[in-house]
């Protein structure tokens, strides 16, 4: 199917738990968009993490709407606060953790292809608490091998001292602990 044209407004989209943690909007999927990209809204806890990872073949771009993110981007790592922005061109490993109570993301993958994936590592949304449903990290490790649209390369490169978002500080001149 070829792209169409999608209009959805807060609160709507296909609602999913997604293994890895947090609850996703389908905002537009890939087989809206003719495979040209997929986009998600992602509500996420403290303590969320990612383990560090690659996507081969597609490029993800993580907008963060509210809350704050520590991003580790090929081994440099970096505050995301609201309105700010990350990159991860395919092939470079990155990971990230949510730092403040809560956090709201955008999340755009190119091309679409990773869909399988998230759809694979995830459950339909049964209720609000689902937000908070604790990971379930074998399910995501048996999703990603059966996936080429990524590649886990280990743990989360951050310890608990990185659980501490930024106080008064801009995330732009944030200290960051590297320990």
């Amino acid at each position: 199917m070829g792209a169409q044209a999608i209009v959805r407004q807060d609160g709507e989209g296909e609602q999913l738990w997604f293994a890895g943690g947090g609850v996703f909007t389908v905002k537009a999927g890939s087989e809206e968009t003719g495979g040209v990209f997929s986009l998600w809204e992602d509500r996420v806890v403290r303590g969320k993490t990612t383990p560090m990872h690659v996507h081969p073949s597609l490029d993800e771009t993580i907008y963060v709407l509210d809350g704050e993110l520590l991003v580790d981007v090929d081994g440099a790592k970096h505050r995301v606060g609201p309105n700010g922005v990350f990159v991860a061109p395919r092939g470079v490993p990155h990971a990230f953790l949510v730092t403040s109570e809560t956090a709201r993301l955008l999340c755009l993958q190119t091309p679409g292809s990773g869909d399988s994936f998230y759809r694979d590592a995830s459950d339909p949304l049964t209720s609000a608490s689902d937000e908070a449903r604790p990971p379930d990290l074998a399910r995501l490790r048996a999703a990603a091998e059966r996936s080429d649209a990524i590649e886990l390369l280990g743990p989360p490169p951050f310890t608990t001292d990185h659980y501490e978002p930024a106080e008064e500080t801009s995330a732009a001149t944030a200290p960051l602990r590297t320990t």
